[in-house]
């Protein structure tokens, strides 16, 4: 497994993987109406927007020659903390530790750049995906959001960051 900047060339890959994490993950998390929002040219427009942003680092995850995973991170604008914008595995690579390595190189990268905390928001449906953050030291924080656009309530989950010496 490899893990690299993710590059425009990537954008088709990303999406794949995305759409399928977003059509299996959400299923009894978002209403249906926001899974079948999500079509195949909003990902792309999406994913389009992302990789042209000099705002943040998406990495991906290679297995075999293929993106099998994706994360996106940037330091907070305001304070001294980061976050954990994205990550997704394709439901054919789990098992194989793409998550963890993503979101470690992610939480790594935004301490060495001087994170004090690193955060993400996970729908709070979501066991799976809260019991795998939780499993890897990310705990919630009492931060609690309502997306507009999905009308389902989102927990931060939190995790210190390690200043460098």
């Amino acid at each position: 497994m490899t893990l690299r900047p993710a590059t425009s060339d990537d954008r088709d890959a990303i999406v794949a993987v995305f759409l399928a994490c977003w059509r299996e993950s959400y299923v009894g998390v978002l209403p249906a109406v926001a899974i079948e929002a999500m079509t195949d040219d909003r990902a792309q427009a999406l994913w389009r927007r992302v990789l042209a942003s000099t705002e943040g680092t998406v990495l991906v995850a290679e297995h075999d020659g293929l993106v099998q995973g994706v994360t996106r991170f940037a330091p907070e604008p305001e304070g001294d903390g980061g976050a954990v914008h994205s990550l997704y595995v394709s439901p054919d690579a789990r098992g194989l530790g793409l998550g963890t390595r993503l979101l470690d190189a992610a939480y790594d990268s935004l301490s060495e750049r001087g994170a004090a905390s690193v955060a993400l928001w996970v729908f709070a449906a979501n066991a799976p995906s809260i019991a795998f953050y939780r499993g890897r030291g990310w705990m919630p924080d009492g931060g609690a959001r309502t997306q507009a656009e999905f009308g389902e309530p989102e927990l931060r989950l939190r995790r210190g960051g390690r200043r460098p010496a």
